[in-house]
């Protein structure tokens, strides 16, 4: 993974110096006789013994910092190890050998600190690698199991997940039922339960059942593998901020040099300065104005922004995406599996008369069982949810385009649509006008009647209005987008425009706009980003690829999503809880200031010392010190962004 392999750019690749000696060792020992040396300095011992200190410390602080500058000449570029090279040459040149070996053994400590402080920052993404085992119990066809790696498995096999395991790979549950600790993955908070038919994914723990799991992707597409890849990704997607940073630093540091010899040689020449004190101050001035702190300033935010993000269940493909999450002023939704729940479900049962309601729908259920019609399985999945024992239904009979009748109970029941009810001659002013008033709400009906017989009047029981529900949290998380700074809220979707007015209405959106054809979706989306200065676009079906695509930021949900959905957004939720977008805006917001608020002060503090190095108030010391300091409080500073969101 390239986050993981990728280099500082202090030049130092690895825990080992091009010595080959550990990283560690060499600035402990730096330290250590840098310190001996100034003892044997301050008790005043032979000039010669303060020497050999320095010498063997300034060599073994440069031997993190040489070979690196080096490298950078020969490919024609100055950047801070050459910065560092020259100073410390410099300062032994006039004699400053205590000075030359303190400022190599501190930059050297701070550039090791830094790299720290940066894999601290990776350290949660990096933990995602070792979650899911390298194994797996691939189950035979006569029920035996054998441990094979999980890269050896292929879809469609069978692997058996006993208690207390980790999941290998992505599946569906054959059989068994199981609670499955889900956090590492999605971020939720308790364990799901899991049964036949329900998806598992790579990295998640189960609980105490056993399941049998069809697996459904290879090692290297599970869910887990996709977010380390889309995380790798992430580090090698530079921000606009980090490459402004890279092209200032490319043109900051030879003019820092060329500053730098001039100071050294004008006053000298010109004005009658003494030349060793002009030397000085100019490698104080290489020293101060070296761009480390600078240049580190935005990728540690983004790597912590996008960590933050990760752990709780956003995947940010990019720091790029991230400072547009910040920017975002305007936020496109699709409607179905978005907004509401993706699936037909009954969300109200209205009796007429008496009728008790689990009555009318286990009635209902009773004559849908014999039905694959997606409103009728919501009827019967529903009476299943509810635990409803159904009656039996016979003699059933399909009504094309209007329904279905039966048997139940010694009377011929049916249940049907609006021209159903309409031909059986029951349908009254007042269920005539409930069902003009559910047809209002967007909402699709089934209504549950009798037909007359054996001396008794046919009526109506009751209806069934079903609809895709709006997810449990959607009004609350669309009301917390509005107040974590966006502007406007607008539905694009492909269902008929009553059904998106009603759900816009449920949910508080400010727009919705319906009958949308792929290719309108994305003209829609075009005329707000002409009004906007940044807008998003969030769905999660193939028809919803085109607007991800064009948006300024893409938005998919993870979970349901289609995979062509998900790999053209450019952020996935992978619970898809919608509430955990106006955090990620939050965050992109935060990150943004933290951005600019270190870089503000990394230039602040290098305009104060090198006023200060002009002014002869600066030593090489000092400037070290200060540099040191500030790349360090820098570093700490975007790691504020790995706890909660905030505001």
């Amino acid at each position: 993974m390239k986050i993981l392999e990728k280099s500082t750019h202090c030049g130092c690749e690895h825990d080992h110096s091009s010595s080959g000696l550990p990283r560690k060792t060499l600035i402990a020992a730096a330290g250590l006789l840098t310190g001996l040396g100034l003892l044997l300095k301050w008790v005043d011992t032979p000039v010669l013994w303060q020497a050999a200190c320095f010498a063997l410390a300034t060599l073994a602080g440069g031997l993190l910092v040489f070979p690196a500058a080096w490298k950078a000449l020969l490919k024609g570029k100055l950047d801070m190890n050459v910065l560092m090279t020259v100073a410390v040459v410099g300062a032994w040149l006039i004699g400053e050998q205590a000075e030359a070996a303190a400022v190599v053994f501190l930059f050297a400590l701070s550039e090791w600190l830094e790299t720290l402080s940066g894999e601290r920052a990776r350290n949660a993404i990096r933990s995602l690698m070792s979650l899911a085992p390298e194994t797996a119990l691939r189950r035979a066809a006569d029920g035996s199991t054998t441990e094979v790696p999980a890269a050896e498995i292929t879809v469609g096999e069978t692997i058996l997940i006993r208690s207390g395991q980790r999941i290998p790979l992505d599946g569906e549950v054959l059989s068994g039922r199981s609670a499955v600790n889900q956090a590492p993955i999605t971020g939720e908070s308790v364990p799901v339960e899991k049964a036949t038919g329900d998806p598992v994914f790579a990295g998640t723990v189960n609980g105490e059942g056993s399941l049998e799991v069809a697996v459904r992707k290879p090692a290297s597409d599970s869910t887990l593998a996709r977010i380390i890849k889309l995380v790798g990704e992430a580090e090698g997607s530079r921000a606009p901020m980090q490459r402004f940073v890279d092209r200032f630093a490319a043109v900051y540091t030879p003019v820092v040099f060329g500053v730098a010899l001039f100071s050294a040689v004008l006053p000298p020449l010109f004005l009658g300065g003494g030349w060793e004190d002009w030397i000085y101050r100019a490698l104080a001035l290489l020293v101060i104005a070296c761009p480390c702190a600078l240049v580190i300033a935005t990728p540690v935010s983004i790597v912590s922004g996008l960590t933050a993000l990760a752990r709780r269940g956003v995947l940010v493909k990019g720091g790029a995406y991230l400072e547009a999450l910040g920017k975002l002023e305007a936020l496109a939704v699709d409607k179905t599996g978005t907004i509401t729940e993706g699936r037909p479900r009954v969300v109200e049962i209205i009796p007429f008369g008496e009728t008790d309601p689990d009555a009318i729908l286990a009635l209902a259920a009773a004559i849908d069982a014999h039905s694959e019609h997606p409103i009728a399985r919501a009827v019967v999945t529903h009476a299943e949810e509810r635990g409803l024992s159904l009656p039996e239904a016979t003699e059933y009979q399909s009504l094309a385009g209007q329904g279905a009748e039966a048997n139940v109970s010694g009377r011929r029941h049916f249940i049907g649509n609006h021209k159903l009810v309409h031909g059986s001659g029951l349908c009254g002013e007042t269920i005539e006008a409930k069902l003009a008033e559910i047809e209002q709400r967007g909402l699709s009906l089934a209504v549950l009647g009798r037909y007359p017989g054996d001396g008794t009047k046919g009526e109506v029981l009751g209806v069934l209005a079903i609809g895709d529900a709006l997810r449990e949290n959607a009004r609350e998380a669309l009301d917390d987008l509005h107040r974590a700074g966006l502007i406007r809220i607008v539905m694009l979707s492909g269902d008929n425009q009553r059904t998106v007015d009603a759900i816009a209405r449920e949910a508080g959106l400010d727009e919705a706009i319906g009958d949308l054809m792929p290719e309108d979706k994305v003209r829609h989306l075009k005329e707000m980003i002409e009004r906007h200065r940044a807008v998003g676009m969030i769905g999660d079906g193939v028809n919803d690829a085109p607007a991800l695509a064009v948006a300024s930021v893409g938005i998919a949900m993870g979970a349901i999503g289609s995979d062509t959905a998900i790999e053209t957004a450019d952020v996935a939720l992978m619970k898809d809880d919608l509430g955990k977008l106006a955090d990620a805006i939050r965050l992109g917001r935060r990150t943004l200031r933290m951005i600019r608020f270190n870089i503000g002060f990394a230039l602040l503090v290098k305009a104060v010392f090198l006023v200060l190095t002009f002014s002869g108030h600066a030593s090489l010391w000092l400037a070290i010190l200060a540099d040191t300091g500030a790349t360090l409080l820098i570093v700490a500073n975007a790691l504020r962004l790995l706890g909660r969101p905030g505001n």
